[in-house]
């Protein structure tokens, strides 16, 4: 079942909540609505489940119009964060609740209900456990107890709301997992909603991007961390160094390193800020052999060792901005530095941005550095 959202405008008194959202989620796609707090992914999931009504806009299921059905009429499947399980039920009467209470025209036989609360019972791997009480299990059980509730009306789609949040990180894991197999043998569309960057990129086939009440981007999650649309999605995905310059003459100059780009209007100067991962940071103890533009010097402020992964905090000598670096500790042994030692740094992989948009820089050949062992 595909989901289509049509120019949704939703407010709550003077607060606009979402601001004329267009979306279209596929049939059988796992989709993520990704976005700080207050961004509009509840209101907007709210919306699609039919809990909440828009002032404007059409709600579309496979292409016919939802907009002002009920609830209940709409098929739908929706996890809270928190369970929402009866504490007064078992888990067996909590995953029949939906087909219990249909009316007597459309409700199943017990036996039809008793097998098929002891299929799903299965599907989520809580075997042997009908007979306890939520009180009973475990967070991560009982959020499957609840996957397992929405999953008996058998819904059309999907709906789940932040449904780790409450979950540490190690169940967390776990369950992403499950949930990336579950939706494999179901096929349903699943949308689910979440501010936890490594969540959305590591379960969902594609990734909604919202900040205030907007969608900023819409795609794979390879496509929205290797080519954000707009610095906001940059910043949002993982950690990123700032680094503050200008453009001029065509091209761009973040203190001493210097970028030629493809600006056409080579008499625009304006102020330019570029992005980069700490990972495509590249360090060496030796200036290049041959010189680079996009090399500069800094001193190492900070040394933080996670791990497989070592974390440098560094202070540009020509700037004084501070940035991040990562890389494997075995890098890290062969570098042989230390806080304060002074190394020279070449910027890979900067995304140039000028008034938010994006600009088209020229990479140059990759210059071989030489490190101490």
């Amino acid at each position: 079942m595909s989901i289509e959202v049509v120019n949704i405008t939703k407010s709550y008194k003077s607060f606009t909540a979402l601001k004329n959202v267009n979306l279209h989620i596929p049939e059988g796609e796992l989709v993520a609505l990704l976005g700080p707090s207050g961004s509009g992914k509840t209101t907007l999931l709210r919306l699609i489940a039919g809990l909440e009504q828009p002032q404007e806009g059409r709600i579309l299921f496979h292409g016919e119009d939802n907009t002002n059905r009920d609830v209940r009429e709409r098929q739908v499947g929706f996890v809270f964060q928190h369970y929402a399980l009866f504490r007064h039920m078992n888990i067996f009467d909590n995953i029949a609740f939906g087909l219990s209470v249909r009316s007597r025209k459309t409700r199943p036989s017990k036996e039809e209900i008793s097998e098929k609360v002891h299929s799903l019972l299965k599907l989520v791997q809580l075997e042997g456990l009908a007979h306890r009480y939520p009180s009973q299990l475990s967070g991560g059980q009982r959020q499957r107890v609840a996957l397992a509730r929405a999953l008996a009306v058998e819904p059309k789609f999907l709906l789940l709301d932040e449904p780790f949040g409450a979950l540490d990180t190690k169940v967390r894991q776990e369950l992403r997992r499950w949930l990336r197999h579950l939706h494999g043998k179901l096929g349903l569309t699943i949308l689910f909603v979440t501010h936890d960057q490594e969540e959305a990129m590591e379960l969902a086939d594609q990734v909604v991007v919202m900040n205030e009440g907007r969608v900023e981007q819409v795609g794979s999650p390879e496509e929205i961390y290797h080519h954000p649309a707009n610095p906001f999605v940059y910043s949002f995905l993982g950690r990123v160094n700032l680094f503050h310059g200008r453009i001029q003459n065509g091209k761009i100059k973040l203190g001493e390193a210097e970028f030629e780009t493809d600006w056409k209007d080579k008499a625009v100067e304006a102020p330019a800020v570029g992005y980069m991962r700490p990972h495509d940071v590249e360090i060496s103890v030796r200036p290049p052999e041959a010189k680079s533009a996009r090399s500069v010097q800094a001193e190492i402020n900070h040394i933080s060792l996670l791990g497989p992964i070592v974390r440098l905090d560094l202070k540009r000598l020509d700037t004084e901005e501070v940035f991040e670096a990562e890389m494997s500790r075995q890098r890290f042994m062969e570098l042989n530095v230390e806080e304060q030692s002074i190394v020279y740094v070449t910027l890979h992989n900067v995304s140039i941005y000028v008034d938010s948009q994006p600009v088209q820089t020229h990479r140059p050949a990759r210059v071989p550095l030489q490190a101490s062992v």
